[in-house]
């Protein structure tokens, strides 16, 4: 029976869906035994109270959090295998859990150019590979398409130290951002960061900056207010191709050396924080910002035209031009994703939380509600709040 320790922040969903795809793969093959090791463990014991504590309990294998200048070949020495987990910079002597780090803000890039932004922003992690790297590949796009001179950035050193809201350099730079600029931070723990501070001093979101980040931390991004968009990794995946080779590694007693494990870049979770399509159409964005703003009263199409100097006809073409969607369309669609966010995070009953995105015929909710999301309400509220 294999014995692995996992070294790792178990607070983050990243943590969390990796350990998932490893018990995925001990589920289908012989039963471990995993000591989740918390992280602090580490940095109260050092890398050799890790060491001596994986000794005494005849560890096979340990994934960890590690620092570069570990020596983390000291596992190797005492014959355990070791995988290294969000490294600053890659690990030469020891397999990483790595990813494609330039495909990812690739794919971010996209997203906002997609969405007709114009100005961008990115906010990272000094020194950080799978940071740095993010970056990189954002501004390739960027370069691509002629709008790296619409480009900003700012990076931080890495800490563990809590972070407050009184960051004056950071705050002066977001206040220096273009309206409509499209933010890019290098995970959801960064992209929250932005959410919340914007929040605090009046900057609108996604009005002023939209935000996405990475990594799908589904509590974290639907605490952000408003939930934050983010790029989903399968992290599942990777856990379990990690557990197969160590099982094929341990096997064949060093013949079969161990290699690095990339996590896959899924899709983009779309959420409200990048919900806003910049525009040069003035009375569509007129458009758009009312309904944000009054998703939760009772308003009508009628409601939306009186906002602009623009006949309904008028005012619906140039919507779906931009939208690709009619104005009554986006206002349901609208609707029902506020709905759902309210079913993963509140416990009122169903038709308080209706009442609350504008939606009074709870007659016909469920059945409307099935059809975009595939699953009642309660049913719904009962997978993700049980997450």
């Amino acid at each position: 029976m294999r014995r692995l320790i996992y070294l790792s922040n178990f607070s983050e969903s990243y943590s969390y869906n990796l350990l998932k795809g490893v018990m995925n793969y001990t589920r289908e093959h012989t039963p471990w035994i995993i000591c989740r090791m918390p992280q602090h463990f580490k940095t109260e014991q050092g890398l050799e109270g890790v060491l001596k504590w994986a000794i005494n309990w005849n560890a096979d294998a340990i994934i960890g959090r590690f620092d570069e200048g570990d020596d983390v070949e000291c596992f190797a020495r005492n014959g355990i295998l070791c995988i290294a987990q969000d490294m600053m910079t890659p690990f030469k002597t020891i397999p990483n859990i790595t990813s494609d780090y330039r495909a990812t803000g690739r794919l971010a890039a996209r997203f906002f150019i997609d969405k007709n932004f114009k100005h961008f922003a990115f906010y990272g992690l000094r020194g950080a590979v799978w940071s740095t790297e993010r970056r990189e590949g954002f501004k390739d796009v960027l370069r691509q398409r002629g709008f790296i001179d619409r480009f900003r950035c700012f990076e931080e050193e890495a800490s563990d130290e809590i972070w407050l809201f009184e960051q004056r350099e950071l705050l002066e730079w977001l206040h220096s951002l273009p309206v409509s600029t499209a933010l890019f931070a290098c995970d959801d723990n960064m992209g929250t960061r932005i959410s919340d501070l914007c929040r605090v001093n009046g900057i609108a979101v996604p009005d002023n900056i939209a935000i996405l980040g990475v990594d799908n931390d589904e509590i974290l991004d639907n605490l952000s207010d408003p939930p934050l968009s983010s790029i989903s990794l399968d992290v599942t995946k990777a856990g379990y191709q990690v557990a197969e080779m160590i099982d094929r590694v341990l096997d064949s007693k060093g013949s079969i050396k161990p290699t690095d494990i990339y996590v896959e870049t899924r899709h983009i979770i779309s959420r409200m924080s990048t919900e806003y399509i910049a525009m040069d159409d003035p009375h569509v964005h007129t458009a758009l910002k009312f309904l944000h703003e009054n998703i939760n009263g009772h308003i009508s199409v009628n409601d939306v035209v009186k906002q602009v100097p623009l006949s309904r006809r008028l005012l619906e073409i140039r919507f779906k031009e931009v939208t690709k969607q009619s104005i009554y369309a986006y206002l349901f669609a609208l609707r029902m994703e506020r709905f759902a966010h309210l079913l993963k995070v509140s416990d009122e009953p169903i038709a308080h939380l209706a009442e609350q995105v504008g939606i009074s015929n709870i007659k016909n909710l469920s059945r409307q509600f099935k059809a975009t999301y595939g699953t009642s309400p309660s049913e719904y509220r009962k997978t993700h709040q049980s997450k």
